[in-house]
């Protein structure tokens, strides 16, 4: 028997109010060489005020930041992954900061962190350039945005020796269950939720969306990575947060709505966006 294929809705029939907010997409990218504006104007159509493009580094700011000149809705982020720690030189952290000194769009340093699960860096260069972007965030006044995979426990225990306990920090693509959960807001950090809180084995991490905060709550896509249920294994864009603040409602017993507001209001306390009318 042939396996059922997923009915694909449509996220525009589901649209929620103008109000929500990808804080974190790759918009960019290639996947969205021919699409982007269209991507874009879906995420309007389904109740997206603003986005969130990370940026991996100065070069890729520099050459593709005009992508998003007729969209003022998109804000930036930059930051070197934690994969990429070799290219984390002292010439491109000085780009990065002069960078930040001139673009009032560039409102957080991410995505850093470490990630043990590629094997592309090695892990010492991971935590320099991590420490590294850590005191650039400090400098240039801005937000952290932390990449985490497999190194949830060294991961925390930098950002705490580093005394970024109470800074203003973003636990991106959370995907953990309510003990890590747990650690990360007892440090005054918040909270992003991706596309697999909709994935019906993830329910460790539907428990941790219920107990977090509702004001260090956020949602992302981190498009076009983890496109939600009914989407999954199909690029991701901004648009299918309808489908995942869906979820996340659920799990938290509040009104899908309501949720989609409030983690929208978050998100512009969070990055200094302007409040929506």
């Amino acid at each position: 028997m042939s396996k059922k294929s997923a009915v694909r809705i449509d996220p525009l029939t589901l649209a929620l109010p103008l109000a929500g907010v990808d804080s974190h997409a790759h918009l960019d990218g290639q996947e969205f060489d021919a699409d982007r504006d269209a991507v874009l104007e879906r995420a309007h159509a389904a109740g997206i005020a603003q986005v969130g493009n990370v940026f991996l580094g100065p070069e890729e700011y520099h050459a593709r930041r005009a992508y998003f000149d007729a969209h003022p809705e998109v804000f930036f982020l930059m930051g070197v992954h934690p994969c990429d720690g070799q290219k984390c030189t002292q010439e491109r952290l000085a780009a990065m900061r002069a960078a930040f000194a001139e673009d009032s769009r560039l409102k957080a340093v991410g995505e850093i962190g470490l990630d043990f699960y590629w094997p592309d860096c090695p892990r010492e260069i991971q935590y320099q350039a991590l420490r590294d972007q850590l005191a650039l965030a400090r400098a240039v006044e801005r937000p952290v945005v932390i990449h985490c995979r497999d190194a949830e426990e060294e991961t925390l225990m930098t950002l705490e020796a580093e005394g970024f306990a109470g800074y203003p920090l973003l636990w991106h693509c959370f995907g953990q269950g309510p003990e890590t959960a747990r650690r990360i807001l007892s440090n005054g950090w918040h909270i992003s939720i991706p596309g697999p809180v909709t994935y019906k084995a993830n329910e460790a991490l539907r428990e941790a969306v219920a107990l977090i905060p509702a004001d260090r709550l956020l949602l992302e896509t981190d498009a076009p990575y983890l496109a939600p249920l009914p989407w999954r294994g199909k690029r991701n864009e901004p648009s299918y947060t309808v489908f995942t603040v869906r979820a996340m409602a659920e799990a938290r017993g509040e009104n899908p709505e309501d949720l989609w507001r409030t983690c929208g209001d978050n998100a512009r306390r969070f990055f200094g966006l302007p409040a929506q009318e």
